[in-house]
């Protein structure tokens, strides 16, 4: 069974500024609109796409911050976002989250041993302060962080550092899966590489599950095993890391790839970059069909008329075009 199942999930936005009327309906924001997939124990699933796609939206989703409009999210077989919320206290230690912003996702008015510790607090009421202290330390050290500094504040540390904090924190209750929502894009090229190799060891260690999203499509591919990408809300391609980078299908995987530079400096001069043409359409007002035709170089007419779910091509690859067979 798959530690966590995601059936064709759905977010909604009303948008009060895009309503004529007061006694119109108000128009809905298709922030997610229908993405399914599933992640098994250990594994690691890299989601993908422009500013705009969706992608905070659904881990905001998976971890019950925002609601669900339609669809289910299933972790262990439990549906997380149907269920009672107060029987849902123990599940959700299960899954925690790392936030894109390091410094803001940190209570500026507590030190980094309550931030650390809260998670125990709420979870462990019976717990001793030296009992929970003991924890919070052992952790600190795990992600690279001097225990002495248990009784400072946030803003006497680095980006960097308080990231390593918010992981300390996500990781305290030894969850089963982490949502990394961005955890790396606020850092310094090498600050990343420290935080993404940690969470590869932690991964290695404890046995955690991980939703990682990024924009660095570098870095995606070095701790992911399988990725999705997302356009408009909607998924486009779902395959294996190798696979995917290997030998994308879907036009808008294809134009993403080819921006990624090359360290190779002959052939980042030699490689065609694939520019999109046209604008981002509104998520309020989606194309039909394929939400992807209006930008896409492959359009034909019946790009129009049926929505593409994923479909398998090979292996595990799957991707939603109607060409589903470019390569």
């Amino acid at each position: 069974m798959s530690l966590l199942k995601v059936d064709n999930v759905k977010v909604r936005f009303g948008i009060k500024k895009a309503q004529k009327w007061p006694w119109d309906p108000l128009p809905q924001l298709k922030a997610v609109d229908g993405v399914s997939f599933e992640i098994n124990a250990g594994e690691t699933l890299g989601v993908v796409g422009e500013s705009g796609c969706g992608k905070s939206t659904l881990a905001r989703a998976l971890i019950g911050l925002v609601p669900v409009a339609e669809g289910t999210i299933a972790f262990n077989g439990v549906e997380v976002n149907t269920s009672d919320p107060l029987a849902m206290k123990d599940l959700r230690k299960e899954v925690q989250m790392i936030f894109q912003d390091p410094l803001a996702s940190l209570n500026p008015r507590m030190t980094v041993g309550d931030i650390i510790g809260e998670p125990l607090r709420n979870y462990y009421p019976d717990w001793s302060k030296e009992q929970i202290q003991t924890e919070v330390r052992k952790m600190m050290s795990r992600v690279g962080l001097l225990p002495n500094v248990i009784n400072r504040y946030p803003h006497e540390f680095s980006g960097g550092q308080c990231q390593r904090i918010g992981i300390a924190r996500a990781l305290i209750l030894k969850p089963k899966l982490v949502i990394c929502d961005e955890p790396v894009s606020a850092l310094d090229v090498s600050i990343q590489a420290q935080v993404v190799n940690l969470l590869k060891e932690l991964q290695a260690e404890m046995g955690l599950a991980l939703v990682f999203i990024a924009h660095d499509l570098s870095v995606v591919k070095h701790i992911s095993d399988r990725v999705l990408v997302m356009y408009l809300g909607n998924e486009v391609e779902l395959a294996s890391a190798e696979e995917l980078y290997g030998k994308p299908s879907h036009p808008y995987t294809k134009a993403l790839l080819s921006a990624v530079p090359i360290p190779d400096p002959k052939l980042e001069r030699g490689k065609t970059i694939i520019a999109l043409t046209g604008e981002l359409p509104s998520p309020i007002n989606p194309p039909s069909g394929c939400v992807f035709r209006t930008r896409c170089p492959q359009v034909s007419d019946e790009c129009a008329h049926n929505r593409p779910s994923l479909t398998l091509i090979e292996g595990t690859h799957q991707v939603a075009c109607p060409k589903h067979d470019v390569a």
